[in-house]
């Protein structure tokens, strides 16, 4: 698994922590290990301009995604014996801390837990999932509920 944590935002934010997590998503969801992703820190004008370019809404927002290759969980086999499999480019995952802070605020938890929520679910949107829909909604939401609790979880364990 290829992750790349690049920080341009200029705010503190545990770029090791993020690239475990969704190294940890990933493996969960049977992404296939040849997988490429990054994680793209920025500040608030930054996001303005890419919420407004792609999005065609104002300010900033807290997490964008921007899928490449057409991967789906489970769904990216190991090739074969004959062919083994050619690197995929999941694609980039955008995080405003700024926004995430103050997310985290009005949650009531951490802006480390908000920026992690954020990771996990923009990696849900590269690999299609949406919450347009309640029933997706539900499915997305859900599955990101778990992802992180088992992250949690993970994390707690001491290591041996």
């Amino acid at each position: 698994m290829s992750i790349e944590v690049l920080n341009e935002s200029g705010a503190e934010a545990d770029e090791t922590a993020l690239s475990a997590l969704a190294a940890h998503v990933l493996e969960k969801l049977r992404v296939h290990p040849l997988a490429e992703l990054s994680i793209v820190l920025v500040d608030e004008d930054a996001m303005s301009e890419l919420h407004e370019k792609w999005m065609g809404e104002p300010g900033p927002t807290d997490v964008l995604s921007f899928p490449m290759d057409e991967l789906r969980p489970g769904h990216v086999s190991g090739g074969t014996e004959d062919a083994p499999p050619d690197p995929a480019l999941l694609g980039d995952v955008v995080l405003c801390p700024t926004v995430a802070v103050r997310q985290a605020k009005k949650a009531g938890h951490s802006a480390e837990d908000e920026l992690h929520l954020l990771c996990t679910h923009g990696i849900l949107h590269l690999l299609g999932y949406d919450h347009a829909e309640p029933e997706e909604h539900k499915e997305m939401f859900g599955l990101q509920a778990e992802l992180l609790a088992s992250w949690r979880a993970a994390r707690a364990r001491p290591s041996s």
